[in-house]
């Protein structure tokens, strides 16, 4: 017994070593320390720094900065780095890149400016010292991303400039620092300028041009095999890291270029993307935070009023700058205050290039034991002003946003329901995956897939083995948090199943798959498709998905005459923006003049944001001079229309052919607009029926095939 007390004891000697012990502390902190907090209305980010502190070297020493630990905050500075790369709304980073640039100026210039002149002048530190340590005030480590990241306003402009501008900021200050070491050292030279232009070409180089090749390939190649996807990004990201290394930057500019270059190639609302997110979130990023607090040392304050005075100057000057650059931003751009809190809030916190550039430049002895300790306090103090000021300011956004929707009316999204109607399990999947990315993020309605089974002697049976089957896909559906309810219905034919369904759910929008077989196709708009078009008035989309949604490059949309007068205008042009800002590329229409201002219109009350580009087109009696305008990895859209609608015209009856014959390897969408609004034509007339036209027509149907029969077996005899 005494042994196993003595055993025991041993693996709670502090520091523990135990790393089973060690993790599992750890974990307890994550897990306790951001619920702790929240009761007390502080950001979780912070408990996760201050539990740092407690059990650091500087603290209690429970536990000590340990290879494992250090790879664990590694891995969780490079998270932070490549979410912040994959969640930047490129479409939006384009428009402003002006803007960026220029708020990458004032965070850069502005704390530089203050700077210098403290530390040479009023601290008294030389030239280089004073250059490396101002420059240490321009960087700013996306510590609170995670804050407006899960409220939901990563995608603001403001945070997109911010974003932007800190690659700029880091990059610069980090080729500072390699040019003021290689000064102290006395390396200046002609090989030395060479060397860092030609490893900064072929990083970028590798990053952009060949890393998006060679993902696009393997999520193409490996679709069904989801698991590797997320290896491949981790391996991605890492493989970055160290090529940023050896190219003489920091890995974090590695990591966030990692995120830019698969940007495209994972979708905000994909399950790559949630994957990516929350093992992030739950466990690298906080053991991040967790070290950060570890770094800290309080006992400097201790070591005499100099040090009090070095500290509290450094944070002084570093909150000002950032606050000045973010002032100077809003009033330029004329961004409200929420979002100039944002900004600075995002931009004020000090921690992975400030600890990158502060240690070299101490083991290459250009700054001293103050500057070293002054920037520890630093870090602590800017992440936690950081924190604060970005939760409240993110917080402000929200409510902005919902003031201020840029929706349709918010009453409509946040009731809106998609239908999709499943005749072959089999090819589910793809437009499972578009009806995500459709989905409006506030509708409270899970997306339906529906099955319809016969109605026979193993009615029963079958249904219970498609609500299995479809159970499937749930599960796919909640890997990207989105809400996907199965069910399965009893009708004599499928047409008349869908169009029940639709009206018992009150569904917006239904989502078909494209007919497979050629005899089908031949008769594409023929009596399943014509009953439940006829059967519904609201939107209904007819997909075929030849390639996984992220590899297309265009969203390429054909509009008829006229399409601008149909009532679910508006609820396409939102739902093809939608996707083209969740896969980050244009929208090109072919339309004529009229309906391109009317688009435009659209696009402007509902504040979207994917890149919109038009080109006249008035040939829909030869549809297919269009041919010279598609690319093999556009996805196509066609705006059809029903029969009496204002915007239909014959010819397209002939063109869902014609898409399939030409183009065999894109992927394509066909979009019957709604047709009425609030079912008011369809009440009006709820007492007709056409059932005795249906008999009728039936009957007709009988007496031609008795007569056919009759003949071919004359020819028989």
């Amino acid at each position: 017994m005494n042994e196993f007390f003595a055993h025991l004891m041993e693996q709670f000697q502090l520091p523990l070593k135990n790393p089973v012990l060690v993790f599992s502390l750890i974990l307890f902190i994550i897990l306790l320390a951001p619920l702790l907090l929240k009761r007390i209305n502080l950001p979780g980010i912070i408990g996760l720094i201050i539990a740092g502190i407690i059990i650091g070297p500087h603290g209690l020493y429970v536990l000590e900065k340990n290879s494992a630990i250090n790879l664990f905050s590694t891995i969780g500075l490079l998270y932070i780095m490549f979410i912040a790369g994959l969640e930047l709304d490129l479409n939006e980073f384009k428009a402003n890149r002006g803007k960026s640039l220029l708020f990458g100026f004032f965070t850069f210039i502005i704390p530089l400016g203050i700077g210098f002149p403290v530390c040479h002048y009023l601290l008294g530190y030389d030239f280089n010292a004073s250059f490396l340590t101002a420059s240490m005030f321009a960087t700013h480590t996306l510590v609170a991303y995670p804050i407006v990241s899960k409220l939901g306003v990563s995608k603001n402009k403001a945070v997109a400039i911010t974003v932007g501008g800190t690659i700029l900021t880091d990059t610069a200050v980090l080729i500072i620092l390699a040019v003021i070491i290689g000064n102290s050292k006395g390396n200046l030279n002609q090989e030395f300028w060479i060397r860092l232009g030609v490893s900064l070409v072929v990083f970028s180089a590798i990053m952009f041009l060949v890393i998006p090749r060679i993902a696009k390939w393997f999520f193409k190649k490996l679709e069904s095999e989801k698991h590797s996807h997320y290896i491949f990004v981790l391996s991605v990201v890492f493989f970055a890291a160290f090529l940023a290394e050896a190219a003489g930057l920091e890995s974090i500019i590695g990591a966030f270029m990692a995120g830019l270059a698969l940007n495209k190639l994972i979708p905000h609302t994909s399950a790559l993307m949630n994957r990516v997110e929350f093992i992030g979130n739950s466990l690298f990023i906080p053991f991040f935070l967790i070290s950060v607090g570890m770094i800290v040392d309080l006992s400097v304050i201790l070591h005499g009023p100099m040090a009090i005075v070095i500290a509290l100057t450094l944070s002084v000057v570093a909150i000002t700058g950032k606050w000045l650059a973010a002032f100077f931003t809003q009033l330029i751009f004329r961004f409200s205050a929420a979002q100039r809190q944002v900004i600075f809030g995002l931009s004020s916190a000090h921690a992975a290039a400030t600890l990158a550039i502060i240690l070299v430049g101490y083991d290459a002895k250009v700054i001293d034991d103050s500057i070293l300790n002054g920037t520890v306090i630093l870090i602590l103090i800017t992440c936690i002003v950081a924190s604060f000021a970005t939760e409240k300011a993110a917080k402000q956004l929200v409510v902005e946003s919902e003031n201020d929707s840029s929706g349709l009316l918010t009453e409509e999204v946040q009731s809106e329901h998609i239908l999709m109607p499943v005749a072959d399990v089999s090819g589910i999947e793809k437009m499972l995956e578009l009806a995500v990315l459709m989905k409006d993020k506030k509708s409270v309605n899970p997306i339906s897939v529906l099955s319809v089974v016969s109605n026979d002697d193993e009615a029963e049976i079958n249904i219970l083995k498609t609500k299995n089957k479809l159970e499937e896909f749930v599960k796919q559906a909640s890997a990207s948090e989105t809400k996907v309810s199965a069910i399965a219905t009893i009708d004599h034919n499928a047409a008349g199943g869908i169009t029940r369904v639709s009206r018992e759910i009150m569904a917006d929008i239904i989502i078909l798959g494209w007919p497979r077989k050629s005899n089908v196709v031949d008769r594409f708009i023929g009596k399943k498709i014509d009953s439940i078009l006829s059967g519904t008035d609201k939107t209904v989309f007819i997909g075929q998905m030849e390639k996984p949604l992220p590899v297309h490059k265009r969203v390429t949309v054909a509009v008829p005459p006229l399409a601008e007068h149909e009532n679910g205008f508006g609820i396409w042009i939102v739902k093809l923006a939608q996707i083209a800002q969740e896969l980050s590329i244009p929208l090109l229409l072919f339309c004529n003049q009229t309906t391109q201002k009317a688009v435009e219109r659209i696009y402007k009350k509902a504040k979207l944001t994917a890149a919109l580009n038009f080109k006249k087109f008035d040939e829909w009696d030869d549809f297919l001079v269009l041919s010279r305008e598609i690319h093999d990895d556009d996805l196509i859209v066609l705006i059809a229309a029903r029969k009496g609608a204002s915007s239909y015209i014959t010819t397209l009856d002939n063109i869902p052919v014609k898409l399939k014959k030409y183009f065999p390897t894109n992927s394509k969408l066909i979009i019957y607009p709604q047709q009425y609004q609030d079912n008011i034509s369809i009440v009006q007339y709820e007492d007709f029926s056409g059932e005795p036209l249906n008999k009728g027509i039936e009957a007709v149907q009988k007496i031609g095939k008795g007569i056919g029969s009759f003949f071919k077996s004359k020819e028989d005899e």
